[in-house]
């Protein structure tokens, strides 16, 4: 499937912005599911320094300086991307979850070193005993670690409810975890919690999600958004995609641009600033499907 998209931000701050410094993840990734044809970042006022680069987890990131004075910032993101539709695994044939468990619990092994990192704590997601018993309930000793993800993403599911007025991007994970309710940030920080308590390694993405409007109405410009899931490692199968938000296994309609520890790692747009008082934020995206 190929898609167009573009993804404006656009910052309005109360007081002037004298120096302001800016990191961008918005270029998709190039993998062996997903080609990025092409790429282009708009900037206004126009930078001072930009240059671009690939973050620890090898994310494309771009950072860029403005030393002129704005209340304004806008960051426009154009990419033309390819995205293939893959057969997802069998989870009833991966490997059984207390196996897979026990590799990455100390010591482990050079080989899987760079997945167990996506064990442990990160800024905005903590194991806890809590979370490892919801989970267990879904792991019974012998459950392929697949098929164990796959109910604990169902469940989440029917237990959480979507609300997109009740959590910011600083909620902290514990809030929606009581209140069983927020958005596609909250539910994969929730799963990603839950999986590390019981040491599998899960990392959070970042992408955008192919929305179709109800039958016999158009496309409405600028109404898509930035979309988050999960990805879990299984041996043999490597990092495995389950979307909490939605109940299924990303195919062709999800579109990937970053991969971290949790969002604090993948954010779209991010920076320090000296003056500007008070801020809005607008963010509009475009995901269309080409012929």
């Amino acid at each position: 499937m190929d898609y167009q998209l573009v993804h404006k931000t656009v910052y309005q701050y109360s007081e002037p912005v004298t120096v302001s410094h800016h990191a961008a993840r918005m270029e998709p990734v190039r993998d062996g599911r997903q080609d990025c044809l092409g790429f282009s970042l708009r900037i206004l006022p126009e930078p001072d320094v930009c240059t671009t680069r690939h973050d620890y987890f090898g994310n494309s990131v771009t950072v860029f300086g403005i030393r002129e004075l704005h209340r304004t910032l806008e960051v426009e993101a154009y990419s033309r991307v390819t995205v293939r539709e893959i057969t997802p695994p069998v989870p009833n044939l991966s490997p059984v979850w207390t196996e897979v468990a026990r590799r990455f619990r100390d010591p482990v092994s050079p080989q899987d070193t760079g997945a167990y990192e996506f064990c442990l704590d990160s800024p905005m997601v903590r194991p806890a005993p809590e979370f490892a018993r919801w989970a267990r309930e879904s792991f019974d000793a012998g459950t392929p670690i697949l098929a164990g993800v796959a109910e604990l993403v169902g469940r989440l599911y029917k237990e959480f409810e979507f609300d997109p007025v009740a959590t910011d991007v600083a909620t902290p994970l514990e809030e929606a975890w009581k209140a069983r309710r927020g958005v596609c940030q909250d539910f994969a920080h929730v799963a990603l919690a839950c999986l590390r308590s019981l040491s599998l390694p899960a990392r959070y993405v970042s992408g955008y999600l192919r929305t179709v409007p109800p039958a016999g109405q158009k496309r409405m410009q600028g109404a898509d958004a930035s979309h988050a899931w999960i990805s879990v490692f299984c041996p043999y199968n490597g990092w495995v995609d389950f979307d909490p938000t939605n109940n299924i296994m990303p195919s062709d309609g999800h579109i990937t641009v970053a991969t971290g520890r949790d969002y604090s790692d993948v954010s779209p747009l991010s920076g320090i600033l000296t003056g500007g008082g008070e801020h809005t934020v607008e963010v509009a995206v475009d995901v269309i499907p080409l012929p």
